[in-house]
Order: C-alpha cells, then structure tokens, then sequence
C-alpha cells in the first residue's frame, strides 16, 4: 500500500516544477530503505496539492472610472437594479437607462447590475457584460456601479471580473461557490482567486445559496486591498460582530436595514425596495433614526419578498408604467389580488414617492408577456 502512495507521490512531483518547496512535504512520507516500506509511516496531506495561481491578473490602472476601495465602503445607498425586457425577451436600454437616471437624480449612492434583482442569473455572459459595459459607459462618472460578476465555477468567476474590470466596472459582488457547495477552505480560496482584480464585495445569502459563508472565512480574506466588506443577510448579530471589528457591511434584508444601520453600525443596505422609492430609501438610511418612515416601508417591503425576488420588483415596476410587463421565464408576475394591493400601498405611501410619472394601475393577466426563449 505504501508503494502505491509513493508512485502516487513521484508522479505528483514530476509535475511539480514551478516550486522546490513542494518536496519537503514529502520527506515523511518518501521510502528510505527496504525496510521503511515494512513500517506504518502516517501521509500527511500535501499543501502543494493547490496548484499556486500562476497566472498574472488582467487587470489596468488606466482605467479613466477607477475606484478605490475606500470609495467603496462609503456608499450608503447601493440599488440592486432591475434589467428591463423588450417583447422579445432582449434588453430594453432605453428603459434601463431610465431607471438609472432615476436612481441618480434620488440620491443612490451605487448600483449592482446583474444581480439577483437583476436577473444575472437568467443572463448570457456576453449579455451580462454588455450590460456592465453600457452603464459604466453611460453612468460611469455619475454613480458607482457594481457588476455581479460572482460564479459557483472559480473559472467563470475569474473570467467575468477579468472583463468587468476591463470594460470600467467600480467593483464586482461576488457571492460564494451555490448548489455545489465547497469546503470553507474551498471558498477562501475561491475568494482569493478574484480578490486582486479590483474592489470586491462579499454577498452572504444562505437562503439561496444553501451555504453560510460564517465569520471565519471573511476574517481570512479581510487583510486583502481590495476587500470592501460584505452585503450580509444573515440578521443583527452577525452585522454586529463584523462592524464591531471595522468590517464595512450592507444589509441584505430591506426589513432590517433601518436597524442595521443606526443600531448595530451597518454602513448602508443593497436594497431591493429603492428600485421603486428610492428617495425614501436614501432618507431612511441618512438622516438618523426613522421609525415611523421605517414603518411605513415595511408594508411595500413585505409585499416584495411575498414570493422570491425579483417577482414583485417586476411586476410593480411594472404596474407603475416605467417598464414594458415582460417577464423572462421561470418568473411570472404576482397573482391579481396582489397586483391590486400593491396599487392600494402606493396610494397610502404616496404615489409621488415612487419613481416614474405615470399612475399606477392593475394589471390584467393578459398584458403580461412570458418569455421562455431569449
């Protein structure tokens, strides 16, 4: 048996050659003499195993947009953005861009495109890119814009923050390694592998990941540069803990950011509700304490998250005019008793607290398009 492991070991070590180092891990374990192959001789798992990254970052500092992290971790406001549809299923920029324009002109701070919210998930990568691509292009010197680059393949994580970055994006989200899972060695070293190419923040969802990225693995990568903090849905404490040892944090939880914010020091929130009432999300999160603000979000916030984001996000913008009803598939727009709520919660709010100029109206069924071939 051990001359198994010691040919497994010699073939490893031909292939070992970008480092001597590698053969002091097997010193233990390598055969001396005839009689060493009669002896029980405990394997140690070797380091080297994890091939080092010998490959160079592609990433520029010529970029006109370039950010540091510390611009970074002071946006308060950051909008997980909607993508808009044509009745064909392609990008609708022309919407796109007004959404964008209307979050600047109500004070955000930041943007992530192609998000969840955004449906990065439902995206090509060629489409996912150009997206990032035309709002660093038209909005790069206005707001700071985020691109989801984040992958549950190393791989493709690596590649799409590559070109992030070189098309101008501020900084990339990049959530941890879904549906697979990994080891937490395993997502440490996912992280490093796009740390280096620009400002990076975390995204910690168990709730659709199925994995915490706990504590432990965040303290691992916090000494990088261009770590900017961690968008954490987890709940308060685990805010607490990270900003009570300087870590910059976003809520995750629209609910709770309120409370994040000016009980438990949570920089901001990346926020699904400011899609819609961007103003009163900005002032929420500025001008102090709110609690009868914060109440008075909490019923459009819980319409939102009634069924899995971003459904109720798609189906109120557009109930409020400001984009075409198409759905990619597998989201479908909220039934009609919800769509006929939400218009009762823009008027107790304020129908001039939400964006665009139309009035809000209910939906009938058929004004939806589902598109399942895009």
């Amino acid at each position: 048996m051990m001359s198994v492991a010691y040919n497994q070991i010699s073939a490893f070590k031909s292939y070992s050659s970008w480092g001597r180092d590698s053969d002091s891990v097997f010193q233990s374990v390598r055969p001396n003499s005839t009689s060493d192959h009669n002896r029980i001789t405990r394997w140690t798992a070797p380091s080297a195993a994890i091939i080092p990254n010998f490959h160079l970052p592609m990433r520029s500092y010529e970029v006109k947009n370039r950010t540091s992290t510390n611009d970074i971790k002071s946006l308060r406001l950051i909008t997980a953005v909607k993508t808009p549809y044509l009745p064909d299923g392609r990008f609708d920029l022309e919407a796109y861009d007004d959404l964008i324009n209307m979050q600047i002109e109500n004070g955000a701070d930041g943007i992530i495109v192609g998000g969840t919210t955004g449906e990065g998930q439902l995206m090509s990568w060629d489409e996912h890119i150009m997206l990032i691509g035309h709002t660093i292009n038209c909005f790069g010197t206005s707001i700071k814009v985020i691109g989801n680059t984040g992958s549950n393949s190393t791989r493709e994580a690596v590649h799409a923050t590559e070109q992030g970055f070189a098309v101008g994006m501020h900084a990339a989200l990049h959530i941890n390694p879904y549906y697979g899972k990994t080891s937490l060695e395993g997502m440490v070293a996912h992280f490093q592998c796009v740390l280096p190419m620009g400002p990076t923040i975390i995204y910690n969802v168990p709730s659709r990941t199925g994995q915490d990225i706990p504590p432990r693995v965040i303290h691992s990568i916090v000494d990088s540069t261009n770590f900017a903090g961690i968008k954490e849905c987890v709940g308060h404490n685990r805010v607490k803990e990270y900003t009570s040892n300087g870590i910059t944090v976003w809520s995750g939880n629209d609910d709770e950011c309120h409370d994040s914010r000016w009980d438990h020091g949570a920089t901001g929130v990346i926020s699904v509700t400011s899609n819609l009432v961007p103003g009163l999300m900005r002032e929420l999160l500025s001008l102090g304490k709110n609690h009868s603000l914060n109440k008075k979000l909490l019923p459009l916030i819980n319409w939102l998250f009634c069924e899995p984001n971003p459904i109720g996000v798609n189906t109120a913008l557009a109930q409020l005019g400001v984009i075409r009803p198409i759905f990619r598939l597998p989201y479908v727009p909220l039934p009609l008793a919800k769509r006929v709520e939400f218009v009762k919660i823009v008027k107790e709010i304020g129908r001039e607290n939400f964006i665009g100029e139309k009035d809000v109206q209910v939906l009938e069924d058929d004004d939806f398009v589902l598109v399942g071939r895009y």
